[in-house]
């Protein structure tokens, strides 16, 4: 099957091409990050705007890319959620138009799960089960994974996401939009034994994550540094190095935590932060340890992509799902609302 993949859950707008049998073909994405930097994060109406303006030129890049038209295509798969409503209705209305008018099916797909099976777009991919963290600007959440749409959560943040808690730290050391490559450049030249920053819920029972105290420390050390003698280059390098560190680690720990509890060895790791180098580095050590593997997408895939889409729709088009005629979207979608796909186990 080649299926076409549309994501414009929020401020990306991305195309693929997906084919069961010879992999990706093709895929464009164009990112928002220049027209949102100056308000400081995502304005959901020019979004939208946007995702409007540039869907349409992309598709028609991919295919062309590709060499393929309208005629080869087997379904189109859309990000119906969860994401920006009117973000997320640009995909839907044009994923459900053109499968209208090609008579070929159509499938919203949630944009987590496209996440979650994002690595299986790499050469050598993880098996049935494992433990995923998925972990961006709006999801920090650990799932036990035993099949595609066998989910089980794990554990998840009580209050900003970890991506959320890397752009607000980078707000407040005076950093632009998205905030997380930002600190992480930053952290490289920090000195790690300056701060200690705080590891949230590590030492409670259970998987969830909370970030809202780190986020108050970083202020405080933040406005302390001020006080003092001034935020310095140097005051901004060293919390930047302790902010992340403080992530990282509590990350780690969590990571480590599911999979002894639900002894199992290998764990999936997709999101916009799992193109983090510290935590790629320190995750690669502390699971060596338990004799556990850790998998990502390749970096080009940890942000919204076409790609992660199409391939997830695959798999659900390939196993007969499809959409009614009808553009509907979800905000907000569990996960675990997912019907199993137990005969696509062994995935295309």
């Amino acid at each position: 099957m080649l299926i076409l993949g549309l994501e414009t859950s929020c401020d990306e707008t991305g195309v693929a091409l997906y084919d069961t049998g010879r992999g990706l073909l093709a895929h464009a994405l164009f990112s928002q990050v220049d027209i949102h930097v100056e308000y400081g994060g995502v304005v959901p109406e020019l979004a939208s705007r946007d995702h409007v303006r540039k869907a349409l030129p992309l598709l028609r890049q991919v295919l062309d890319d590709a060499g393929c038209s309208p005629q080869d295509l087997d379904g189109i798969a859309y990000t119906a959620g969860p994401g920006l409503v009117g973000a997320l209705m640009v995909g839907a209305t044009l994923a459900q138009s053109l499968a209208w008018a090609w008579g070929i099916p159509a499938l919203g797909v949630h944009h987590m799960e496209g996440h979650l099976l994002a690595p299986m777009l790499e050469e050598e991919r993880p098996e049935f089960p494992f433990v995923a963290l998925l972990v961006s600007g709006g999801h920090t959440q650990l799932v036990r994974v035993d099949g595609i749409g066998e989910y089980r959560l794990l554990g998840e943040s009580l209050d900003d996401a970890a991506g959320e808690a890397f752009d607000k730290a980078a707000k407040m050391l005076g950093l632009p939009y998205p905030g997380g490559p930002h600190i992480a450049r930053l952290a490289e030249s920090g000195d790690p034994g300056r701060f200690d920053f705080p590891r949230p819920m590590i030492n409670r029972p259970g998987l969830d994550f909370s970030f809202s105290g780190l986020k108050t420390f970083t202020l405080n050390t933040v406005n302390d540094c001020r006080r003092d003698s001034g935020l310095t280059q140097q005051d901004k390098c060293d919390i930047a190095r302790a902010f992340e560190e403080a992530v990282v680690a509590t990350l780690v720990i969590k990571c480590r935590r599911a999979l002894e509890q639900e002894g199992l060895p290998t764990l999936v790791i997709a999101g916009g932060v799992s193109a983090n180098r510290n935590l790629r580095g320190r995750l690669q050590t502390a699971l060596a340890k338990i004799g556990a593997r850790v998998f990502y997408p390749a970096p080009e895939f940890c942000t919204d992509n076409g790609a992660m889409i199409a391939y997830a729709g695959a798999q659900r088009l390939h196993a007969g799902q499809q959409d009614t005629p009808t553009a509907t979207v979800r905000p907000r979608w569990p996960m675990e609302e997912l019907p199993p796909l137990a005969a696509v186990r062994e995935v295309c």
